[in-house]
C-alpha cells in the first residue's frame, strides 16, 4: 500500500514519472495500545496559540504524559516547555520535525493545532505510524484531503477526533434528542449564524525569514513563496492556508448545524457575499451568505466580520446557568420546525424552544465541552470506538464550508453536488478546486 513516507516525504504523487518516490523506506512502528492503568503519552505539533492551550490542558490529565511538543518556531520552546513541565512535572522533548514524533513507538497520540493546510499531512502521517490523533478544526484544505484523512483513520484503524467540542457537549446531545423525537415537528430551515468582527491585515512587506523559524517546513504543501508575516500570522484569511472564517469559526458551528440537519451532503450550494467593508491584504471575504439544498429542507450560513453589536457567547454564560441575548448572538444555530423554533448555541450557551405561546418550552442550560472532549478522546484511545467528532463526521461539516467557499471563487455560481464522488457535476472550473496542487516532498498519495 502506497503511504506518505515518514522519513523523508514523497516526492511526488502516485502514478507520476518514475524516481518520484521516497528516498528512504520508512521503518514501520507498531502501533501501541494504552491500556485503562497506562498513561496515554501524546505528542503536540503546533504550540502557537491553540497548540499551547491543549498542550497544556492534556498535561494536566494525571492519565496522559506530553511527551514532545513540535514547531517549526524554536523561539517557542522554552515557554511552552515550561508550561507542560508546571503541569505535569515532567519537561517534553522539543522538536521541529514531526517524524522524530511519529517514530517514538511509545507515542499513543499525535495533537495536531498547526495551521490548516498541514492537518491532512500531519493526521495521515499519524495514522500510518500507528498512532491516534486529535486534530484541530477545520479537518482539511479541500474536500479532497478530507476524505484521505478519512481512508487514512479507516485503514490504519486509528482514533481520529476533530477539535469540534460541541459534539461532546451533554446540553447539545440532549438538543438532538429532542429535536430527532419530532417535538419541534418537521424541520424544513435551519440557519447558522457567524457575525463578528475581524481587525484589519494590514499590507506588508516581504521580508527575511526570523531566526529559529524552518519556514520552509511551515509552508508544507504550499508552494514556496517568500516569506511574510501575514502568512504565518494571519493564514486563516488567505487562499493557499485556509480559507476563511467559514473554516476558522464557522465550522464549529457548522458542525453543529449539520449535525441538526442528519444528512451528509447536499444536492446544491450556491454563496453571495465579497469583500465588503475590511479591504486589506486578506484574500477571504468579509461578507458570505451560503445556501445549501436539501430534499425538504434549505440550510443557511450567515457570515460577517464587521458586525460589532453581535457577540459571541460570553464565558461567564457558558459556565452559569444563563442564556444568551439570542438576537445579537454571533454564532447561534437556528432551527424552525412547523411546532416551534430552536436557539442553539455552541461551546455552551445551551438551547432554548419557543413555540406559538412562548410559555413553558424546553430549555437546557449548556457548559463549555473541551474536558468532555479531551476525556472522550482518551476513552477511545483505549477502547477503540470512534469519538463523537469522528474524523468522518468533521470531513463532511468541513466539507460544507468548502463548498460555500468554492461557490463564491467560481463567481457565486450555484453548483450541484455529486455525493458519490465527492466532486460537482459538469463544473471543471469548482473541480479543479476539489483538490489543491502539493509541492514537491509533501505530496499526498491517492492511496493513504
Amino acid at each position: 500500500m502506497d503511504r506518505v513516507n515518514r522519513r523523508h516525504f514523497l516526492r511526488d504523487s502516485v502514478g507520476a514519472a518514475a524516481g518520484a518516490s521516497a528516498l528512504v523506506a520508512a521503518r514501520r512502528v507498531p502501533a501501541r495500545t494504552a491500556w485503562p492503568n497506562e498513561t496515554v503519552i501524546v505528542g503536540v505539533m503546533g504550540i502557537r496559540g491553540r497548540g499551547n492551550w491543549l498542550a497544556r490542558h492534556f498535561a494536566s490529565r494525571p492519565d496522559v504524559e506530553v511527551a514532545y511538543l513540535c514547531d517549526v518556531d524554536s523561539t517557542l520552546f522554552a515557554s511552552r516547555s515550561k508550561t507542560v513541565e508546571q503541569a505535569q512535572g515532567r519537561a517534553p522533548k522539543t522538536v521541529t520535525d514531526v517524524r522524530r514524533v511519529l517514530d517514538d513507538p511509545d507515542v499513543d497520540a499525535l495533537v495536531i493545532a498547526t495551521p490548516d493546510h498541514w492537518h491532512a499531512l500531519g493526521t495521515i502521517l499519524a495514522c500510518q505510524a500507528g498512532k491516534d490523533v486529535y486534530v484541530e478544526k477545520p479537518a482539511s484544505h479541500s474536500i479532497w484531503e478530507g476524505r484521505k484523512m478519512v481512508e487514512a483513520a479507516r485503514n490504519h484503524k486509528r482514533v481520529v477526533q476533530l477539535g469540534t467540542q460541541t459534539r461532546s457537549a451533554p446540553y447539545a446531545q440532549h438538543a438532538i434528542e429532542y429535536l430527532r423525537s419530532g417535538k419541534l415537528g418537521s424541520i424544513h430551515l435551519v440557519r447558522c449564524f457567524n457575525m463578528k468582527t475581524r481587525g484589519q491585515v494590514a499590507k506588508r512587506n516581504d521580508e527575511t525569514v526570523p531566526k529559529g523559524f524552518d519556514y520552509d517546513r511551515w509552508l508544507g504543501p504550499v508552494p514556496m513563496r517568500p516569506y511574510n508575516r501575514n502568512y504565518v500570522h494571519s493564514w486563516n484569511w488567505f487562499w493557499d492556508f485556509s480559507g476563511g472564517d467559514i473554516v476558522n469559526d464557522g465550522i464549529h458551528h457548522m458542525d453543529l448545524a449539520r449535525w441538526v440537519v442528519g444528512k451528509p451532503h447536499p444536492k446544491s450550494v450556491v454563496a453571495t457575499g465579497g469583500v465588503f467593508h475590511l479591504k486589506d491584504a486578506a484574500e477571504t471575504p468579509d461578507t458570505q451568505s451560503v445556501q445549501y439544498e436539501y430534499d425538504g429542507l434549505t440550510l443557511e450560513f450567515i457570515l460577517t466580520l464587521w458586525t460589532p453589536y453581535m457577540k459571541k457567547t460570553a464565558i461567564e454564560i457558558r459556565e452559569s446557568d444563563t442564556f444568551p441575548n439570542w438576537p445579537f448572538n454571533a454564532t447561534k444555530v437556528e432551527i424552525y420546525g412547523t411546532k416551534g423554533v430552536m436557539m442553539l448555541g455552541r461551546h455552551g450557551g445551551g438551547w432554548q424552544v419557543f413555540a406559538e405561546d412562548w410559555k413553558g418550552e424546553p430549555f437546557e442550560y449548556g457548559r463549555q465541552p473541551s474536558p468532555a472532549h479531551i476525556e472522550n478522546f482518551i476513552q477511545c484511545i483505549r477502547t477503540r470506538k470512534r469519538p463523537n467528532a469522528d474524523i468522518e463526521e468533521g470531513h463532511l461539516s468541513t466539507l460544507l464550508c468548502h463548498l460555500g467557499n468554492i461557490s463564491y471563487r467560481v463567481g457565486n455560481r450555484k453548483l450541484f453536488f455529486d455525493s458519490k464522488t465527492e466532486t460537482f457535476i459538469d463544473d471543471p472550473e469548482a473541480n479543479r478546486l476539489v483538490k489543491r496542487t502539493y509541492r514537491e516532498g509533501y505530496v499526498i498519495p491517492e492511496k493513504v
